[in-house]
């Protein structure tokens, strides 16, 4: 009777285990999400560089859903950040390329977490193989188990 205590303590580590790749499998299509969110920010302001002229008028974002509406006085120079707090002026073409430079990076950050996912996917499949090959053991193992104590009892 050991061997089926330490099986069912096996399958609870199997069962463990399974849920940790699950949130891990969650908190990393969140980070593709915040990815995607950050591309999506990076299309719009390729957009609106292609798109404003000098003396548009735009709503400015101030922070905590504040907005002011100012004009745009010189569409020839943008400030593009560059990471790490870092940002400089471009001319608007060079922005463009730089925030296209961006939209790859980010491209390339998401099929690698997609890449991930997948080795966990791979990992929780296998994990969930080992899982029913164990239930049927022991199902197999009480059967025989059964079959064993009615053959017993046939023979008194």
């Amino acid at each position: 009777m050991g061997g089926g205590q330490q099986q069912q303590q096996q399958l609870q580590q199997l069962s463990q285990e399974l849920e940790e790749i699950d949130q891990e499998i969650e908190a990393k299509e969140a980070e593709i999400e915040d990815f995607r969110d950050e591309k999506a920010g990076v299309d719009d302001a390729i957009e609106a560089i292609d798109t404003l002229d000098d003396g548009d008028t735009v709503q400015l974002p101030l922070g905590g859903g504040a907005y002011v509406r100012a004009e745009v006085d010189d569409m020839d120079e943008i400030i593009v950040g560059l990471g790490g707090g870092y940002a400089a002026e471009q001319e608007s073409d060079d922005a463009v390329d730089a925030l296209e430079t961006k939209q790859d990076s980010l491209d390339d950050r998401i099929s690698g977490v997609q890449g991930e996912i997948s080795e966990l996917e791979e990992e929780s499949a296998q994990i969930e193989q080992r899982a029913q090959q164990m239930q049927q053991q022991m199902q197999q193992q009480q059967m025989q188990q059964m079959q064993d104590m009615q053959g017993e009892g046939d023979g008194e």
